[in-house]
């Protein structure tokens, strides 16, 4: 089994600015806008674009934790530890993940979103794309577009849950 780490900690800084850069040019009002971490780094990333977005503009703009768990369709868990800070409904919700795979995972989370609430707009952001759609979902901020095998694997580390920040590509072979 082969690990080659392709994001370090600078690379993944600037991802995320970048995906923090396009929230700002592409949205007419940030007042409106919550931030929806999914459990666990999801929600991390989605700290440090709040973060970004408090730095340059000023604004303190509201982060979710999606606990998808209970929304999935493979595994099925009864406790549901989402906490939304505010009412969504008619707002712009941001889904932010670390990595796209299949979409599942994201299509859980927006079953999530509804089941607190109608927001007005539904986006998603991700740091890593990796390919590999079994749904009809596409992120609409990328990070880093990193193409795969069905075989390899992704691991993204953040600090605050692994103690440094990097993007790893695995490889069985």
């Amino acid at each position: 089994m082969k690990r080659k780490e392709i994001v370090d900690d600078v690379t993944m800084k600037r991802a995320i600015t970048r995906i923090t850069y396009e929230i700002i040019e592409r949205n007419k009002s940030l007042d409106n806008i919550v931030l929806a971490g999914i459990k666990t780094r999801g929600v991390f990333i989605a700290r440090r674009i709040q973060e970004r977005l408090k730095q340059l503009e000023g604004l303190d703009i509201p982060v979710g934790e999606l606990d998808i768990r209970s929304f999935r369709d493979d595994v099925k868990v009864s406790e549901n530890t989402t906490e939304m800070p505010v009412d969504i409904t008619g707002r712009d919700v941001i889904l932010i993940d670390d990595v796209l795979y299949t979409g599942r995972t994201i299509r859980a989370a927006i079953d999530n979103v509804f089941s607190l609430g109608r927001p007005s707009r539904l986006s998603l952001a991700v740091l890593v794309d990796r390919g590999h759609r079994e749904l009809p979902i596409r992120a609409d901020y990328v990070g880093k577009n990193i193409p795969t095998s069905s075989s390899e694997e992704i691991i993204v580390e953040v600090s605050e849950v692994d103690g440094k920040d990097s993007v790893s590509l695995i490889d069985p072979a």
